[in-house]
């Protein structure tokens, strides 16, 4: 299995994913698909939705071999947080 070259810089990967989103896929998306994973074909628009990343890539790359896939999660501005949960307030001794 060779491995695949990016096509794209890192920001311009960004970019087509996030205006192919917001432009095709977010308009047709119903309010009950909020939390599923958003797998994108940034060269060709094509696209799956699914519980879970690898599902939905899966599906992608079944369709697409070569895809290159930009994620989203559906309602959230990040796929995945890492890092101490901000919203729990500092405990003080």
């Amino acid at each position: 299995m060779s491995l695949r070259q990016p096509q794209y810089s890192k920001e311009e990967f960004a970019r087509l994913g996030d205006e192919i989103y917001q432009r095709d896929i977010y308009p047709q998306l119903q309010s009950d698909n909020a939390g599923k994973i958003v797998a994108i074909d940034i060269a060709t628009g094509a696209w799956e939705i699914d519980d879970d990343e690898i599902s939905a890539c899966s599906r992608l790359e079944k369709r697409y071999p070569n895809a290159q896939i930009w994620i989203v999660k559906v309602g959230s501005p990040y796929v995945r947080r890492f890092g101490a949960n901000r919203s729990q307030k500092a405990k003080t001794a």
